[in-house]
C-alpha cells in the first residue's frame, strides 16, 4: 500500500535540519519500500504492507529520533485518504500571486469538523472547509493578514497539524499515484 509521511517542523528557519537523502535511508532501514522524498519540508512517499497509520507514525518517529536525535511528529495517510482530501479540494484554488491556498493535515486528536470552531479566522474572509484528515483554506493574497490565519501560528491547535500549500499537496498526490502504478507493476512482474 502507498502512504505519505508528512513531517512537522523540519528544515524551517534553520531548525531541525534533516537531509532528505539520509531521511530516505532512515525510512528504508525502518522497512519502508519505494521511498521518495519531495522537497525539503518533509514529504515522504513510501510503500508498506497495510498497517494502521498510527502504527506507521510511531515506527517512523522512533526511527527519526534514533537517526537524527530529533523528536519529529509524523502524520501518515494512505492513498485512499489522500484521494479523499484531494477530491474535496476545489480545482480553482491555487497558491500563486493572487491566492494563498493551504491543506492543513490534522493529527487524529483534532480530526473532526469541530476543529473549524477553534480556528481564529475572521468570518467572510477567505474560504475554509473540513474534510476528513484536513482543513482546506483559501484566501486572496491581499486579505491574508486580515483573515486571522496568522493568529493560528504558535497555538496548541497549530502544533497538532502540518500545513502544505495546495501546489505541494497536488504534487504529493501525483507522486503517490506514480508510486501506486510502480507498485502494481512490481506485483504483475
Amino acid at each position: 500500500m502507498i502512504y505519505i509521511a508528512l513531517l512537522r517542523g523540519i528544515n524551517v528557519g534553520g531548525n531541525n535540519k534533516i537531509e532528505m537523502k539520509k531521511l530516505k535511508q532512515t525510512f528504508e532501514h525502518a522497512g519502508m519500500g519505494h521511498v521518495t522524498t519531495y522537497i525539503n519540508s518533509g514529504n515522504i512517499i513510501f510503500s508498506s504492507q497495510e498497517r494502521p497509520n498510527q502504527e506507521l507514525s510511531l515506527v517512523l518517529e522512533q526511527a527519526i529520533l534514533e537517526d537524527f536525535s530529533l523528536p519529529i511528529r509524523v502524520i501518515v495517510r494512505n492513498m485512499k485518504e489522500i484521494q479523499s482530501i484531494m477530491g474535496a479540494l476545489p480545482n480553482e484554488w491555487a497558491n500563486d500571486t493572487q491566492m494563498k491556498s493551504d491543506v492543513m493535515f490534522l493529527w487524529d486528536e483534532i480530526n473532526s469538523i469541530s476543529v473549524l470552531d477553534k480556528l481564529p479566522l475572521k468570518p467572510g474572509i477567505g474560504h475554509v472547509m473540513y474534510t476528513t484528515g484536513a482543513i482546506l483554506f483559501s484566501v486572496s493574497k491581499e486579505q491574508v493578514t486580515k483573515s486571522g490565519l496568522t493568529k493560528l501560528v504558535g497555538t496548541k491547535l497549530y502544533q497538532q497539524m502540518t500545513v502544505r500549500n495546495v501546489n505541494t499537496a497536488r504534487q504529493i498526490y501525483k507522486l503517490m499515484q506514480m508510486a501506486e502504478q510502480e507498485e502494481l507493476q512490481d506485483m504483475d512482474a
